[in-house]
């Protein structure tokens, strides 16, 4: 492997760290999971089903809105968990 080829290799894993350490103000349910170490199905549902506090938005990916998760509702997440399942009336 070559100078050249051991560089680019470092500075692929460097932008991914610099990609993971990245505080955003909101999150998509896909990169929400990979931070919880849960599926993307799974962060959905939670949301679906009021366990996290969660907003719809427009994603600009078609005519339905996608589900996104605010930082603060992350840290909360992380601290105390999910909320707790609604009673239906």
């Amino acid at each position: 492997m070559t100078v050249e080829e051991r560089l680019e290799r470092i500075e692929a894993m460097l932008a991914v760290l610099v990609e993971r350490q990245t505080v955003r103000e909101w999150y998509t349910t896909e990169q929400a999971a990979q931070l919880l170490g849960k599926t993307e199905f799974t962060v959905r549902e939670w949301c679906r089903n009021f366990r996290l506090k969660a907003e719809k938005r427009m994603s600009g990916r078609g005519a339905y809105p996608q589900w996104v998760i605010s930082h603060t509702e992350l840290l909360r997440y992380q601290r105390e968990g999910l909320l707790p399942l609604q009673q239906s009336v």
